[in-house]
């Protein structure tokens, strides 16, 4: 009977691990994506002309509406900067946890062919055994 993984539990916790860091890093890449597609709308609607004013209320009320959109803009910008730096977080707990299951999978994968050594060398002595019984008693396998 062979001995099982003794590391398997956590190989199978660093799997869960590495599966959460990786929807952890989804997510911040999604966040990321969506804020930074509000921003550049933002931007292209400042960047967009607009019809000369007819009067000098409305030409007021652009100003006024430009400068909420900046500021708006400037609000969004640091959101995607924290954001930014939330999914480098993310990518990099995401890297850490892969490496640390990697290292985990290769200790398991060794183990797996030390206990199929052993089994081929039991079945190869029991082999020689019967070869070397049958020689000596004289008869052919």
């Amino acid at each position: 009977m062979s001995k099982g993984f003794a590391l398997s539990g956590l190989l199978r916790l660093r799997g869960l691990q590495e599966t959460k860091a990786a929807g952890e890093l989804a997510a911040a890449n999604h966040a990321l994506r969506r804020r930074t597609g509000e921003r550049n709308v933002v931007r292209e609607s400042i960047a967009a002309p607009e019809d000369a004013p007819v009067d000098s209320e409305t030409l007021l009320a652009l100003m006024a509406a430009r400068a909420s959109t900046r500021g708006m803009l400037l609000e969004l910008d640091a959101v995607v900067a924290t954001l930014d730096s939330d999914a480098d977080r993310a990518r990099e707990a995401h890297r850490q946890a892969r490496a640390e299951l990697k290292s985990l999978e290769k200790l398991a994968d060794r183990h797996e062919i030390t206990i199929r050594n052993q089994a081929l060398a039991r079945e190869q002595v029991l082999l020689d055994d019967l070869g070397a019984t049958n020689a000596f008693e004289g008869t052919s396998p």
